[in-house]
């Protein structure tokens, strides 16, 4: 079944989350993500958070997502990057999604090789 082939890595996404807190003007926690099979598009990630169609929605890289906090020696940046070499090592055709203005929500999705596109979200705070 194709839930059952996803769940393992769904649980190791849980894990590698699990205490990680996104720096915005106010923290939010990383939390696994299951997207669907439908491929992830501006339009369909407003459409599966409820968001009004002219919420802007900005599309960027793992890498400057991420950018800042992979890098260090702190226990923080090490947890970072093994959610990310996770991510990586795991999922194809990654992409960032940011959408809103001052309350933004936040996807990092990719195709799990059963078809089905998850990974993390957040929330970000920027005024």
């Amino acid at each position: 079944m194709l839930g059952q082939r996803v769940e393992p890595l769904m649980q190791s996404i849980e894990e590698a989350a699990a205490g990680l807190l996104f720096p915005s003007e106010s923290d939010f926690p990383i939390e696994a993500y299951r997207f669907g099979e439908e491929e992830p598009s501006p339009a369909a990630v407003l459409q599966a958070r409820g968001l009004p169609p002219e919420t802007p929605v900005e599309q960027t890289t793992v890498a400057s997502f991420f950018e800042g906090l992979v890098e260090g020696d702190d226990d923080s940046a090490g947890q970072f990057r093994a959610l990310v070499d996770l991510l990586q090592r795991e999922l194809s055709d990654l992409r960032v999604y940011r959408a809103g203005k001052v309350d933004i929500e936040a996807f990092v999705l990719g195709r799990h090789p059963s078809g089905v596109w998850l990974g993390v979200t957040t929330k970000l705070v920027e005024t």
